[in-house]
């Protein structure tokens, strides 16, 4: 390792991933949470991304939930 670096010729390369994500806090249950941290050590890909992952292929093929109420 050298004990100097020149640095003076670099030059600024914006960030690729500014703006492709939103921070949001969303309340699930326990069991939603437990589901996906299951099928994520399955498929070695962090839970959190996996729920990204499901909910962008549902808004890619527009999915819509039917709920029935029942009184």
């Amino acid at each position: 390792m050298k004990k100097e670096y020149n640095f003076s010729k670099m030059r600024e390369i914006p960030n690729p991933y500014v703006g492709k994500k939103k921070a949001v806090g969303i309340n699930l249950s326990p069991e939603v949470i437990d589901y996906f941290k299951a099928l994520a050590e399955e498929s070695n890909i962090p839970y959190q991304k996996l729920i990204d992952l499901y909910l962008l292929d549902c808004a890619r093929k527009k999915k819509k939930l039917s709920l029935k109420w029942v009184a």
